[in-house]
């Protein structure tokens, strides 16, 4: 039975409404903008080296980047061997996307995960990770409530 379990998750994507909820997070930015933490940021949540104040892109290259971004995050996340729903799998990728998938993989969240603990306890690790640059900001309690919410479903 573990076996399936794993063969499933090795072939887990992100759902589609995963996809629209990043979309309604993230908000489409097609030039570039310092983010909270003021990492220079454009597109859905796109972060990198080639991002560079005063960029500017289309629609249709927001779509893209997002997609390849995803497509990293899924991998790391199916690396960590933890999501057994789509649930998990979808809360697990919007939470890497947002904080970084080096933070995901050694954080005190995947750490309960991993032990089995409580809903209750597993719901609030989610709930530390509001605050960027030392501020509590609306929209990541929005955020970890909805990944917490979907983590269990």
């Amino acid at each position: 039975m573990e076996a399936e379990v794993i063969l499933i998750e090795s072939q887990m994507r992100v759902s589609a409404s995963l996809v629209e909820k990043l979309k309604e997070m993230e908000g489409l930015h097609l030039e570039a903008y310092l983010d909270a933490t003021g990492v220079p940021t454009i597109g859905y949540g796109h972060t990198g080296r080639d991002v560079r104040m005063g960029d500017r892109i289309s629609k249709y290259w927001a779509e893209d980047l997002l997609q390849r971004d995803l497509r990293a995050v899924e991998e790391g996340v199916r690396a960590l061997g933890v999501a057994k729903t789509q649930g998990q799998f979808d809360a697990l990728v919007s939470f890497a996307f947002n904080v970084g998938l080096l933070r995901l993989s050694t954080s005190s969240l995947l750490k309960r995960i991993r032990d089995g603990d409580s809903r209750e306890s597993i719901v609030r690790e989610f709930m530390r990770w509001v605050y960027a640059d030392g501020k509590r900001l609306k929209g990541l309690e929005r955020r970890r409530a909805w990944e917490a919410e979907r983590f269990f479903e």
